[in-house]
């Protein structure tokens, strides 16, 4: 049975779709001004992870993973000199109504238009996704393709009295909707909005936690569209959050199954999604909602401007594969913390490595004698299974594979069950083949095999040193086992 964190109620529940064989999921995706980095690459694993986990317990899903690619706004560098350091530490500083578009910002930068940023931003993307393996979702929908269904929304919201027009923008009203605060576990008075006196502000906005839901009147601004209400076109752009209630609800009907989403959308960006979409839609908006925590570098925060925002051209410089990256993620439970160093991630392509060694030679040993089912497995299934139920616990889960691989139960069982738990792992591990190893190289590691046990017979352990030192030159590493000496490639 399956049981899920649920981040709205603070609690695991069990996992109850509406419709029981089919699972609806929306995931917050890339906002595609520069190249994600390894903190985005987190989030995109677990919610792959899930869609993996839910497909291997039966069920059929239907993944959405959008892409913004207008409307998500940030502090200009002026901006942010202004403020004070208290004024920082009390809002998010990535999601402001009074800065500049992402990509506008990008598109300043590099002489690129904003179209030609996204387009950029969103090829890279998507290589990553696939270096990653991770699963292609049924619809990658970007914001600028959906305006018109971000539009109808605003109209309904102002309809129902829940948003209002300024001389600038339009605004949801934040005390029209009793439970905004609830998500978050915040009250209004704890909200500590200290932008106003430091930096201009729309003076037309009703309360500080009001958010836009369009911008108009930013005539520099080079993404804008047409919107008609009551014959006056308030010509402009979206806000952040208007667009995921936009697409979810048109690729995915109402209520969703299961949205996830980074630690830091909890505060403002999941409310303000739940408050412009209820009142529509009806509620609950999600059913289940699942975070991941933050991934520190080197235990400090992660940020361009501290050099350590690391992207898959970093990983593979460094020497590492994108798949020994998607292992160091499971190795810590997706709702926890987990901090990335480069001694962490070579420890996970040690243990990947030594997958793929175990892998290449069950295939190698494989023989007829093979064929014969072994009753034991269950106990393996069962395990695993208990583990990836228990709200995705991929530690616990890959503790089982590590089991399997140290057991005694047959060859043909134990490649059985290791491509059975990839699955779920997406480590790619059926596509590991064994090595063929030129005939005149095994002879020659024969004949050093056996000259280094008739060293270590006599105890001289230089001449055996010396030995594994000559088979490492060739490719091979000497491992001494209680069955005798065996070899295996280095990697």
């Amino acid at each position: 049975m399956l049981k899920i964190y649920n981040t709205a109620s603070r609690k695991q529940e069990v996992f109850a779709p509406l419709d029981p064989n089919k699972v609806t999921m929306y995931n917050c995706g890339l906002t595609v001004y520069d190249r994600a980095h390894i903190g985005n690459l987190r989030s995109f694993t677990m919610a792959d992870i899930i869609r993996r986990t839910l497909e291997y317990l039966g069920y059929k899903i239907i993944q959405v993973q959008n892409f913004t690619d207008v409307g998500h706004e940030t502090f200009t560098d002026e901006q942010k000199a202004k403020l004070s350091q208290a004024t920082q530490s009390s809002i998010e500083i990535t999601d402001t109504d009074v800065g500049i578009d992402r990509l506008e910002k990008t598109s300043k930068r590099t002489g690129m238009t904003p179209w030609e940023v996204a387009e950029l931003y969103i090829r890279l993307a998507i290589q990553d996704y696939q270096a990653m393996n991770f699963l292609e979702p049924a619809h990658r929908p970007r914001a600028t393709e959906h305006i018109k269904e971000q539009q109808d929304l605003i109209l309904k919201l102002l309809a129902k009295g829940y948003a209002y027009i300024t001389n600038s923008a339009i605004y949801y009203d934040t005390n029209k909707f009793e439970k905004y605060w609830n998500f978050a576990g915040q009250k209004a008075e704890d909200k500590k909005v200290g932008v106003r006196t430091e930096i201009e502000v729309d003076p037309e906005k009703r309360n500080p936690s009001d958010f836009r839901l369009w911008q108009f009147n930013r005539p520099d601004h080079t993404m804008q569209w047409d919107f008609i209400i009551d014959g006056v076109n308030y010509r402009g752009y979206p806000g952040w959050h208007i667009e995921c209630s936009a697409m979810a609800h048109t690729y995915l009907g109402h209520p969703i199954d299961i949205h996830t989403g980074g630690a830091d959308h909890i505060a403002v960006h999941h409310p303000n999604e739940i408050a412009q979409s209820e009142p529509i839609y009806g509620e609950p908006y999600v059913r289940y909602w699942y975070h991941n925590a933050f991934l520190t570098v080197d235990n400090k925060k992660m940020g361009k401007s501290l050099g350590n925002a690391y992207n898959l051209d970093d990983i593979r410089a460094k020497g590492f594969d994108p798949l020994d990256l998607r292992y160091f993620y499971l190795t810590a439970d997706f709702r926890t913390p987990q901090n990335f160093t480069w001694q962490s991630l070579k420890a996970s392509q040690v243990a990947r490595n030594k997958i793929i060694r175990t892998m290449k030679e069950l295939k190698q040993s494989l023989s007829e004698k093979d064929n014969n089912q072994d009753h034991v497995t269950y106990q393996y299934e069962e395990k695993f299974k208990e583990a990836i139920e228990d709200s995705f616990n991929m530690p616990k889960a890959l503790s089982v594979l590590w089991e399997v691989i140290n057991s005694e139960i047959s060859v043909k069982q134990k490649l059985h069950l290791i491509y059975d738990f990839d699955r779920v792992f997406g480590l790619k591990l059926s596509e590991t083949e064994p090595d063929t190893i030129d005939p005149d190289i095994h002879k020659k590691l024969l004949t050093i095999i056996a000259q280094r046990d008739k060293a270590k017979s006599k105890k001289d352990f230089q001449q055996a040193d010396e030995l594994r030192e000559k088979a490492r030159k060739l490719g091979f590493e000497l491992i001494d086992t209680p069955k005798g000496t065996k070899y295996q490639q280095i990697i």
